[in-house]
Formats: C-alpha cells, structure tokens, sequence
C-alpha cells in the first residue's frame, strides 16, 4: 500500500490550512495518510524533528511518499540522508534553504540550525522523485531557492501566484497542485 507522510512547518498543525483537504483526497484515492504532528511546533528542532519523522515512518521504501510544508521540507531531506535505499518522491511545498523576514532574535536563533546544519544531496539526488512548488509572494522563501531545489535535487519546479507562505493564515485550505505533483510521480 501507498503511504504519504505530511510534514508541517515551524509553528504549524496537523489540521492547518490545506493539510485535512489534501489527507481526504489522497485517501480517496487509496493511500494510507498520516499528518504529523511534529513536536514542539514552536521551536522545532532538527534531532527532534529527524528522529519523530524517523519513528512514525518505521521503513521506508518505493511505496514510501512525503509532503512536506516549510521547515517540514527540511525535516524530509535531513530524514531521507539517513536511510538507506529508495523511496517513491517528495513533494516540498515553501521549502527554503535561505529564509527572509525574521523578525526577532528568538526566530533568527530557532532557524539557524537549520540553516547552517549541511544536507548531503549527493545522498539525496536518486533517493526518489522530487517536486517542490514555490509562491512569488512568499514573505520568507526568496524565489531564488526554487533553482537550487532544481539544481541540488532535480526536482520539478511549479511557481504560483499569490499563496504566500502556503499557510492557513495566508488562506490556502486547498492546493491541488500538490495533489497533482504527488500523482504525477505515483504514476512514474
């Protein structure tokens, strides 16, 4: 059985914006879907993080899919360098490499780890198909790192208008696009 993995981001919830839509579409198409509910949403930590992604997924494998929102992006590829073998593809929604807009010295310290901290895409690169989807307006993502997800990761860039940062808040309950992304490399 297909399994897909959605990861939240810094501060976010399981029943947030588009996750639930996405979660019923996918299961109505037959997938087994689990939205986390990463701990300690507030100040998220990648050891943490890492480790509670590594615990709920038990194996992963060819059948194995992830979505991934903002810092949840980053959580999958750090989680992914850790195992061994393939998996079915990911799909990053506002994943960043380099942020913007922080405005306190408390969200430059939670992030710094995240940002410093290397990933190894050479471990990375063949593990599976990759898709990330970027908004022109995103207030924390620079639109420059849709060519880096490109570049380190091969993956299949889409470019929206007008969603932000993907977030509820921002009042995207539904995205399709990612729907579309993750069947697409399904079908593969």
């Amino acid at each position: 059985m297909k399994r897909v993995f959605i990861v939240h981001g810094w501060g976010g919830f399981p029943n947030e914006g588009w996750f639930p839509w996405l979660k019923k579409e996918l299961q109505k198409k037959g997938f087994q879907v689990k939205v986390l509910s990463m701990p300690d949403a507030d100040n998220p930590k990648i050891k943490k993080w890492v480790g509670f992604l590594s615990k709920n997924v038990k194996k992963a494998d060819s059948d194995t899919y992830f979505v991934g929102h903002s810092i949840g992006c980053q959580t999958i590829m750090r989680y992914l360098q850790t195992i061994k073998g393939k998996i079915g593809g990911a799909v990053f929604v506002a994943g960043w490499f380099h942020l913007k807009g922080l405005e306190t010295k408390a969200e430059e310290n939670i992030a710094k780890p995240w940002l410093k901290t290397k990933i190894d895409f050479s471990r990375l690169r063949n593990k599976g198909r990759y898709a990330a989807i970027f908004s022109e307006d995103d207030y924390f993502v620079p639109l420059s790192d849709a060519k880096a997800f490109k570049r380190r990761l091969g993956a299949k860039i889409t470019i929206e208008k007008n969603k932000g940062h993907f977030s509820g808040s921002d009042g995207v309950k539904k995205l399709p696009v990612a729907l579309k992304e993750l069947i697409a490399m399904i079908k593969k």
